[in-house]
């Protein structure tokens, strides 16, 4: 039987003790730290990946651009299932077909199975970033929501920063090979599904399921095609070229459209009156930035210590613990004095500053530049990771009601991978030009130089190519060196005006008090 009252009489489900939420957090934290660590596990372990399966330089594109994309176009569709089906039977779904994906690429004997493999991967991986999230918002008041949030921020960004770390010390394991890059998410993803099984009991959601399947069409073709356009342009055709012009005016198109179709859905994939919310709208594009320094700063930053520094990939990810340090710090600190003083709109521009900050000091380093300034400016910015990346999340959930909070978390996360995917692709571009530019400006001589610079502007679009200089005449090698040490500088300089962008939009977010239930006070809600 069911009855209607208003929320001020009864809350939408009975609150859960700290102890049951705590279970349900490991089990949650613990996929979602498999899922992240194998979006960036690779970025050191993929050249010998790719020479050992004997892949071409577009193919190495592929399997970092397929995750991503399919990460990103997937996850406002989890959102928007969480607010009509079973929140604990996606979960368990998107972690079984993580646990397939990760086994498969382990498997892969040839690049194009080890993408079909990484698109699988990162189909479940946008579920994971949804759903935790919605699951957070559902189970626990937004009063209370920041210390909870705060931990996930966190293994969030740590998973992200010590993904290269961890796939440096694999390779470079002669015993173990890249492919337990894959196989070591497996066992906890499968620790993960047991407690979730146990632990995880939500109320179900029995509205009738009608799934936007037009909308998901639209939306995912929009968001794919920037990122199919930043992976090959200025390799296989030129940035102001007729093939570009095909690819933002689609780009914009199937964007209309898909804005059309949202707009008439009974239950669209993305509400448009909550993106049209102001803290919405603010969140995402605050939310973007965010993206562009979470992902690239894993990347460039561990390319930066192998290449102009001479590191190994293990050693080069032991230099970026200031950053993990950080973002750790920043999440739990900021997570933990939001519950417990109410009071998040502070730490939402303090996180801004300090991440414009680090950025702008990562902005002037090169080959030359002693450890303790990069160190520095890797902590400012892991610090305003930290920050920022939860708590904007909090901000859009406590402003909207408990049946739209997979839609609305999802929206930002979508444009967070959307960000760090595109800008990753488009600084990836700029480094590689800028690279090339200075090695000209080297007066390079004989055929040695002049293979090196084409090697690295076919290889360096998508800002995740290494060039093995170990190989290369020491002369030219120390040359590449500098040449990528002084140009490492100009991407984070780009990066620093993308965060002041965030917290510009941070400052016209209106600080709404948390509200102490998971349920808006104010419309009527059924109880079974």
């Amino acid at each position: 039987m069911t009855v209607t009252e208003t929320r001020l009489q009864a809350p939408a489900a009975p609150e859960l003790t700290h102890r049951e939420i705590l279970e349900i957090l490991v089990g949650l934290l613990a996929a979602l730290f498999t899922a992240m660590l194998s979006s960036t596990i690779v970025s050191n372990a993929l050249p010998t990946i790719i020479a050992d399966l004997e892949g071409s330089q577009t193919q190495y594109t592929w399997v970092l651009t397929a995750s991503l994309l399919a990460t990103t176009v997937s996850t406002p569709i989890w959102g928007k299932l969480s607010d009509l089906m079973s929140k604990k039977l996606l979960v368990q779904l998107a972690i079984t077909l993580f646990v397939i994906g990760s086994a498969l690429a382990g498997m892969a004997h040839n690049v194009p199975f080890l993408i079909g493999a990484r698109v699988l991967q990162g189909l479940a991986m946008g579920g994971l970033m949804a759903l935790a999230q919605a699951i957070i918002g559902a189970a626990i008041p937004p009063r209370d929501r920041g210390r909870y949030s705060g931990y996930m921020g966190a293994v969030i960004a740590v998973a992200t920063v010590s993904g290269p770390l961890i796939g440096g010390v694999i390779v470079d394991t002669s015993w173990l090979g890249w492919r337990w890059c894959f196989y070591v998410c497996v066992p906890l993803a499968i620790v993960s599904l047991v407690i979730l099984q146990r632990y995880l009991h939500l109320p179900l959601n029995k509205r009738k399921v009608r799934v936007d399947y037009l909308g998901a069409i639209m939306i995912s073709i929009a968001a794919s095609l920037p990122l199919i356009w930043v992976t090959f342009a200025g390799h296989d055709f030129g940035w102001f070229s007729w093939q570009s012009a095909l690819f933002v005016g689609g780009t914009l198109l199937f964007g209309i459209l898909a804005v059309v179709v949202e707009n008439r859905a009974a239950e669209p994939l993305v509400p448009l009156k909550v993106v049209r919310e102001r803290t919405t709208a603010l969140a995402i594009v605050a939310s973007l930035a965010v993206g562009v320094a979470m992902f690239g700063s894993a990347i460039f930053l561990g390319q930066y210590f192998q290449i102009a520094r001479g590191y190994s990939p293990t050693e080069a990810g032991l230099l970026t613990i200031p950053m993990m340090l950080g973002s750790f710090l920043g999440s739990v600190g900021s997570g933990q004095m939001i519950t417990r003083f109410g009071k998040w709109k502070r730490y939402l521009i303090a996180g801004g500053i300090l991440l414009v900050l680090g950025l702008l000091v990562l902005g002037t380093i090169d080959h030359t530049t002693p450890y303790w300034y990069v160190g520095t400016g890797m902590l400012s910015m892991g610090l305003g990771m930290g920050m920022m990346m939860q708590n904007l999340v909090l901000a859009v959930q406590n402003t909207v009601d408990v049946s739209e909070i997979g839609a609305s978390s999802a929206s930002v996360s979508f444009f967070r991978s959307l960000g760090g995917a595109v800008g990753v692709s488009v600084l990836g571009a700029v480094l590689a030009t800028k690279v090339k530019d200075l090695l000209i400006q080297g007066v390079l001589a004989g055929p040695g130089g002049a293979a090196a610079a084409a090697k690295l502007q076919d290889g360096g679009s998508d800002g995740t190519s290494l060039l093995d200089v170990s190989h290369l005449p020491p002369q030219l090698a120390e040359l590449v060196r500098q040449s990528y040490g002084d140009a490492t500088g100009q991407i984070f300089l780009i990066a620093a005006a993308c965060a002041l962008v965030s917290l510009i939009a941070v400052f016209f977010i209106k600080e709404v008090p948390l509200r102490r239930t998971v349920a808006k006070l104010d419309e009527p809600i059924e109880l079974d």
